[in-house]
């Protein structure tokens, strides 16, 4: 099993649209390098789902990869703010997951308090500039993270 932290703007797709709907597919990603990540999930994986764009930013909840290797079908829609017109579903260029609650934390575990545990090169999220939504764990990283939920 891997770990992964998924961001996003609570305004935008919180853990409580999460909470409401269950499950759902990640879709909207635009960057090659979090498609690369979202294209290496498998089915079991766990994510932490990760608040960003407001202070203080930081992890709330945990997921579960239920599908892998999803095409994300914003991608076709021209009603979408996601819709790329230079995709086919013959050659489509973004993949996605469908994600699971697991459990939402009493607690946030903040940026700050991931800042002062962790470096740069240990997690993504705290490197300054990175802006990639989705990025990956190392195991022993995320089971300190796991240890600290309330």
């Amino acid at each position: 099993m891997n770990y992964w932290l998924m961001k996003s703007e609570p305004i935008t797709y919180g853990i409580g649209h999460l909470e409401k709907e269950k499950q759902c597919i990640w879709d909207g990603v635009r960057n090659y390098q979090a498609r690369n990540f979202l294209r290496m999930m498998q089915v079991g994986d766990l994510a932490f789902f990760y608040h960003s764009n407001i202070q203080p930013p930081g992890i709330v909840g945990l997921m579960k990869i239920i599908e892998s290797n999803l095409d994300d079908p914003s991608q076709f829609d021209p009603n979408s703010r996601y819709y790329d017109p230079s995709s086919n579903p013959q050659n489509p260029r973004w993949q996605t997951v469908r994600v699971e609650l697991v459990e939402i934390f009493s607690t946030m575990i903040t940026l700050e308090k991931l800042k002062q545990n962790f470096t740069q090169d240990k997690l993504m999220v705290i490197k300054k500039g990175n802006r990639l939504s989705v990025t990956p764990v190392e195991q022993e990283i995320a089971q300190v993270i796991l240890s600290w939920r309330s």
